[in-house]
């Protein structure tokens, strides 16, 4: 098109003069160049502009066998044989579309991030599992990965649910009672609430606003001197608290395992809210915070269009903020090579990290401006919003056990994995059950906020994770069959010719490295599980209209089998990156 232009209107352009799109579904032909940057330098109309490139093209470019123009757009058809050497080219690529390892920036990603005062539930595990595909994507395309969560193991929530045990508890533990860590200490913040509400029914009964009541009740009071016994290191105090954690993290341990999540590094901000409270310190003796007269420090950020925020409790005590600073600090310490650190946190923190990274641009921190939230919407049921202190949270465990047994519902009733040894067949409802959680949760942009659906997610038809398993379980039993046929995908035939729908799946998987790329620069997941969508689609089209271990002409079928197999290994690279196992069988 350079050449072109020197040609034809005897200017050099730049690359991003040439503006190139993915075709519309009306037009005919392969990619699109947007003509009208180029009408100043043709000084013709842009038709006239089109039909003179289009027409260049053509002569002098060997893969360019057709052009239209439609208004302002030059619509140009490559070449059967242009589109069979790409297969060929990309024939013996193990994981196509990915970057070289590790050549490209760290980035750091952090997600999960629970407390320990309650089990994962179903937002939780919207969270991890954006974490988690983000980073499989950014690892894909080139980067340097490091896994990270900051354990949120100590402040006023911990205390509730450490004063409920000791209230109720009778020495409960998860030994006596049966019941996972994390599940025992949140029945205690429960109780914590139950007992909360009923006292503050009692202050307010006695002419007690309710705001005063929530800090005046008995239990208030007495987790709000937990946390002070806490800070000032009050053994019995902390002795209680490292023995309920405990119970948390292997609970936590069990439910990561489970879904096949890991960390590089774990914070906790324990460790870390010390650090905090000293960068506060330094910010107040700089004059770039304020302590007003009740002791309490804050920033005033009204000058940026925020707000003035609270940093640290007047009684001394830290916040969720305080522990952040310091957190960020000690990452930048840990890893100095960071180009981008990643929040994975929901969108009612948005504020929150607008603050916070104000806070650390203030305290002279560079790397402020390397850290981005990506906010996430919230998962709701259908009958309403999920409330941890009051117990309405769907379990993490719970529904993923859920899942499998749908999975088995379904599949049952569909004829699925009939055949199959009991033990391959109950394995394959949790692998199937897993899938269709992760993907229901990812196929939708993060920004937005969700309904689940168990039932509606498990589905071997349609835009769900179990219909793309079985797509790719297609390809493999074709590959299992087409070995008995001397199936060698060394070299593909660039006489066999292209009809329609073996050139649709071959475009579609041209399609795959810019997708990928788009989804790491967007950390937006969904537009991969769109695209593996779309590609189990078009390949299903495919196999409806081909004949392909029936095919009498050897280079016909090596090519469709070469097609089968590729498709199968970049479905299986795209629902990698959800996290999602693509099983052998179904």
């Amino acid at each position: 098109m350079q050449k072109a232009a020197k040609e034809l209107f005897g200017q050099d352009i730049n690359e991003q003069q040439i503006q190139l799109q993915e075709i519309r579904k009306e037009f005919e032909g392969d990619v699109t160049l947007v003509v009208f940057p180029l009408v100043k330098i043709s000084k013709k109309s842009p038709e006239q502009t089109g039909e003179a490139i289009g027409a260049y093209l053509k002569e002098n470019v060997e893969d360019v066998v057709a052009f239209n123009v439609v208004k302002g757009f030059l619509n140009i058809s490559l070449s059967e044989k242009f589109w069979l050497s790409f297969l060929n080219e990309i024939n013996q690529q193990a994981h196509f579309g990915f970057a070289a390892v590790d050549s490209k920036p760290r980035v750091m990603v952090e997600f999960s991030s629970p407390n320990t005062n309650k089990p994962l539930h179903l937002g939780h595990l919207r969270n991890i599992f954006l974490g988690d595909s983000v980073s499989r994507t950014l690892r894909a395309a080139g980067h340097k990965i490091s896994r990270v969560q900051i354990i949120n193991d100590r402040g006023i929530h911990i205390c509730k649910s450490m004063l409920a045990w000791k209230m109720f508890g009778n020495g409960e533990t998860p030994e006596s009672c049966g019941l996972k860590g994390d599940k025992l200490v949140g029945k205690y913040y429960v109780a914590f609430d139950a007992e909360h509400k009923k006292q503050m029914k009692e202050l307010i009964a006695t002419g007690m606003s309710e705001d005063d009541a929530k800090q005046q009740t008995q239990m208030m009071l007495d987790a709000q001197d937990l946390l002070r016994k806490w800070e000032a290191g009050d053994e019995e105090v902390l002795a209680l608290w490292r023995m309920m954690n405990s119970w948390v993290y292997e609970g936590f341990n069990e439910t990561y395992n489970s879904i096949s999540v890991a960390f590089d590094k774990l914070y906790y901000e324990s460790e870390t809210y010390l650090l905090g409270k000293n960068e506060v310190e330094k910010g107040l003796s700089q004059g770039i915070f304020y302590k007003k007269e009740d002791k309490s420090v804050w920033i005033d950020l009204t000058d940026e269009g925020l707000d003035q925020k609270v940093l640290q409790r007047k009684d001394g005590t830290a916040m969720y903020i305080t522990q952040d600073i310091g957190t960020a600090l000690l990452r930048f310490r840990d890893f100095p090579d960071t180009a981008y650190q990643i929040y994975t946190v929901g969108n009612e923190q948005e504020y929150h990290f607008k603050v916070l990274f104000k806070v650390l641009k203030r305290l002279g921190f560079e790397q402020a401006d390397k850290c981005y939230h990506l906010s996430y919407g919230m998962v709701e049921l259908p009958d309403g919003k999920m409330k941890s202190r009051e117990g309405t949270v769907v379990d993490a465990d719970d529904l993923i056990a859920e899942m499998a047994n749908v999975a088995k519902e379904v599949a049952q009733e569909q004829g699925k994995l009939e055949g199959l040894p009991e033990d391959e067949k109950q394995s394959l409802y949790s692998v199937i059950g897993l899938g269709a959680l992760k993907y229901f949760l990812l196929r939708v942009d993060p920004k937005k906020n969700m309904l689940f659906n168990p039932k509606e997610s498990i589905d071997f038809n349609g835009n769900t994770g179990p219909s793309i398993q079985y797509t790719y379980v297609r390809t493999r039993a074709i590959l299992r069959k087409g070995a008995e046929f001397g199936f060698n995908n060394v070299s593909i035939d660039l006489t066999a010719g292209l009809n329609k729908h073996e050139a649709d799946l071959i475009k579609k998987i041209y399609e795959w490295p810019a997708v990928l790329e788009d989804a790491a620069t967007s950390y937006n997941p969904a537009s991969i599980a769109h695209y593996s969508y779309e590609l189990a689609r078009t390949y299903n089209s495919f196999y409806q209209e081909n004949q392909i271990l029936r095919e009498e002409n050897p280079a016909k079928r090596n090519l469709r089998l070469a097609l089968t197999e590729k498709t199968g290994l970049v479905l299986k690279d795209t629902m990698g990156l959800l996290g999602i196992e693509m099983p052998e069988r179904m």
